[in-house]
């Protein structure tokens, strides 16, 4: 048996916490379940966005289990699972593809800087050949301004050779269109390169791509649903456009807690403003900015039930 293939518009998840900084499950799996029924395709739980990298193995694991036990099906989701450390992407990669996940989004180990490709690649190896499983798709994480350990076009090329149809596909985000082509070389031989923002979301299906990983994803699903399913018509210019204007706003303020005021504005529910520490909430003066600019770029706030 093969994973299900993603593809189109995917929402690396926010996680909601408490005001004590506790992973509140049941309030992550309604956005989950809100994401899927309003234009997500996929979500990729425990992503940067989701603070992945401030969540223990434990939970990542836990939540998991919860988001498929609360009906999420699994094949539409793409968990992150890569850590620093080998056996904690190793287990959590284990678990997705037990629980039949469509694939996992994985990290180069981050902490060691100026690493061989020679180490990227037995690193990568060693999670493909301890799992053991034909079911599993992996994607490689490409986020070099964050990670500062990027995924060089040689380690895809050999990991690409060694395990084919296993090494899957890659998130991009760069930032960096030209190096993103780069990468779309090898769509034509079945490897998915998603966008890791939704601004480049347009000229990445002109090139075949599969579709983005947007952050942006969690407040406008849909917005990005309907480029993506009628980008050819010129149209779609425009629509890019109007994304792009949404985007820059969004990223105007430290990302996750722009988001996160958003939720909780939109779902009237002020816990959403909750970060992991050491992120934190926006100030009051940075919300007023933020939903001014918001508004000014004719964004359209999501509606809950």
């Amino acid at each position: 048996m093969t994973a299900s293939k993603l593809s189109g518009v995917l929402a690396p998840v926010l996680t909601a916490f408490t005001a004590r900084a506790e992973l509140d499950a049941d309030r992550s799996v309604t956005h989950c379940q809100w994401l899927l029924q309003n234009g997500c395709d996929g979500l990729v739980v425990f992503g940067t966005t989701s603070e992945a990298n401030s969540c223990s193995v434990f939970e990542r694991y836990d939540f998991l289990e919860k988001l498929v036990s609360a009906g999420v099906q699994p094949e539409r989701l793409m968990p992150g699972t890569g850590c620093c450390s080998l056996k904690d992407t190793i287990e959590l990669t284990r678990q997705a593809v037990q629980l039949g996940c469509a694939g996992v989004l994985v990290l180069p180990p981050f902490y060691y800087k100026q690493v061989s490709v020679d180490g990227l690649f037995r690193y990568f190896s060693h999670v493909i050949e301890a799992v053991n499983d034909e079911r599993l798709r992996l994607f490689l994480y490409h986020i070099p301004p964050i990670s500062m350990v990027p995924i060089p076009l040689d380690l895809v090329e050999r990991l690409r050779d060694r395990f084919e149809g296993i090494v899957a596909g890659v998130k991009d985000s760069s930032g960096d269109w030209a190096g993103m082509q780069t990468f779309l070389q090898f769509a034509e031989k079945g490897f998915d390169v998603f966008s890791g923002s939704e601004e480049y979301l347009l000229p990445l299906l002109q090139a075949g791509g599969a579709g983005t990983i947007s952050a942006a994803a969690n407040v406008i699903p849909g917005t990005l649903q309907a480029l993506y399913q009628d980008w050819k018509p010129a149209g779609a210019d425009q629509q890019q456009t109007a994304i792009k204007k949404i985007s820059t706003v969004l990223r105007s303020k430290p990302l996750i807690p722009s988001l996160k005021a958003i939720l909780a504005k939109a779902r009237r529910d002020a816990s959403w403003k909750d970060c992991r520490p050491p992120l934190i909430a926006l100030s009051l003066k940075e919300e007023e900015d933020l939903f001014a600019a918001l508004d000014n770029a004719q964004f359209e706030w999501p509606e809950f039930g």
